[in-house]
């Protein structure tokens, strides 16, 4: 039988677990009557199940009648490349054609005579859009691991302008919150920070070990034991599961080389791209056994006006959780370790 976890990123493995309340929240918005919310931002560190959930919430849609998904690639002009989708999409290429809108300037379709070619990219959506509005159709675009460049601003301007146009357009995308946070500081696209934004938060306990229950025909007592080790961080769970599934279903003896895994996949490139600042501040919450901040700041020697931005910004980076009052502790497993032996 093949192995139902995965390594890799972004990939919808064969055993999930579910977020059914973060992804009902996205989908009941979108398709909520009269619509309210066009835009979702879903950001978390790496392997926190981002680009997962968004292609479970895009492959739900799809199967609803009125709903057409496009993904955009971020690196590339994203408006042409949102035609070339929308003129490649059998629904809305029929609609096109019915509409006789001419995307020859695009390369696209054939010139239809009388209809002079569109020639701007913006105004050739706009014109899709309104076709697909009259028939009944909403348009949702995916796009993952969004950065601060400027085929995105020019994006994002023209999502303002579909949305003020009330048209049945909406936008679902996954990005690192540094990438996030540069982009909606970017000079008229701050109507970003209005976006709800979805954290991903650690997976539920109680699901984990009821996965690796079923999985490997264990008892809960040793599922409960696995589940602890990931944290309900979603890539150790799929890495665990990898290991201790090719090791006959034996975890224990997988756990130095899990350990590996989380630093070669994911903790060393997190950590090259904290400040030195950071870092500091990480290796001192590390070296504090209470997890309490005044601990912390006393050990560090900081003030609490000088650690706090740190320790806000580890958060929303999904590196600390800061849920108990006075308190903070890593939310990724074995990332203490980590820290402490890269010092």
């Amino acid at each position: 039988m093949q192995n139902p976890f995965t390594l890799t990123f972004g990939k919808s493995p064969l055993e999930p677990v579910e977020r059914p309340v973060q992804t009902n929240e996205i989908i009941d918005t979108f398709t909520a009557e009269p619509v309210n919310q066009q835009m979702f931002l879903i950001t978390g560190v790496r392997g926190s199940g981002k680009t997962v959930m968004m292609t479970e919430i895009s492959r739900k849609l799809r199967t609803r009648d009125e709903w057409v998904v496009i993904e955009l690639n971020p690196s590339v002009d994203l408006l042409q490349g949102m035609l070339s989708k929308l003129n490649s999409n059998p629904v809305c290429a029929g609609i096109i054609k019915s509409a006789k809108i001419d995307l020859s300037f695009w390369g696209f379709g054939v010139s239809i005579e009388g209809a002079a070619p569109i020639t701007d990219a913006e105004t050739a959506i706009i014109a899709i859009l309104e076709k697909m509005k009259k028939n009944g159709k909403k348009l949702l675009v995916t796009i993952d691991e969004v950065t601060n460049n400027e085929f995105m601003h020019v994006f994002a301007g023209s999502f303002q302008i579909f949305v003020r146009q009330d048209l049945p357009i909406f936008l679902l995308a996954t990005g690192l919150y540094e990438n996030i946070d540069e982009l909606q500081n970017e000079k008229n696209l701050t109507f970003l920070y209005r976006a709800p934004k979805i954290q991903m938060k650690p997976l539920n306990q109680q699901a984990i070990i009821k996965k690796y229950m079923n999985i490997f025909q264990i008892e809960r007592e040793q599922a409960a034991q696995m589940a602890e080790l990931t944290k309900g961080y979603p890539f150790a769970f799929q890495v665990l599961g990898y290991l201790t599934w090719n090791n006959r279903g034996n975890y224990r003896e997988v756990l130095e080389e899990y350990e590996q895994y989380l630093s070669e996949f994911v903790y060393d490139k997190i950590w090259s791209e904290l400040s030195q600042k950071d870092r500091v501040v990480a290796r001192g919450i590390a070296e504090t056994d209470s997890g309490k901040i005044k601990d912390i700041r006393e050990h560090l020697g900081m003030e609490t006006n000088q650690f706090n931005p740190y320790r806000k910004r580890l958060i929303k980076k999904g590196i600390l959780s800061g849920e108990m009052r006075g308190y903070v502790y890593f939310t990724l497993p074995l990332f203490e370790d980590y820290v402490l032996e890269n010092d």
